[in-house]
Parts: C-alpha cells; sequence; structure tokens
C-alpha cells in the first residue's frame, strides 16, 4: 500500500528498547480475517496509544508499505 489506512485487530504488543528509545513491535491481523496471515511492524512508542492490548481493533496508517502510526478504534 503505498498510502492509506488499515483496519485490524491487535494480537501481540511488545515493547522494545532499542540504545535506550523504546519502540513497540505490533502484530496485527486484517478485520476482514482474523484467522489470515499475521503482520508486523516496529513504531515508536511516540506513534502508538500508550495502553493497546490484545484483542483490541485498530487502524494503521501506511506510507510506501511502512506502517507509519497506530490508533486504537471503538467499533
Amino acid at each position: 500500500m503505498l498510502k492509506g489506512t488499515r483496519d485490524v485487530i491487535i494480537r501481540r504488543v511488545q515493547p522494545v528498547s532499542i540504545h535506550g528509545q523504546l519502540s513497540l513491535d505490533i502484530y496485527f491481523v486484517d478485520v476482514d480475517d482474523p484467522e489470515g496471515d499475521q503482520h508486523f511492524a516496529r513504531v515508536g512508542a511516540e506513534s502508538a496509544p500508550r495502553v493497546l492490548s490484545p484483542g483490541d481493533r485498530a487502524e494503521v496508517d501506511y506510507l510506501l508499505g511502512s506502517v507509519t502510526a497506530v490508533r486504537r478504534t471503538t467499533a
């Protein structure tokens, strides 16, 4: 995806410290295909909600095929 968003279900969130800077490894699946392939993204802590848990629905922003931000949704 060049630029856009995707609705997902969070499967796992793992904090990672790289040289003292916190990042999050986020594993997710598409809302339309919850049994399909699991995807992975590493984002900075500032690009994701403070509390993000497995089972949460979220919206993932893409730019040039890379995840740039994650936002939790209510639906």
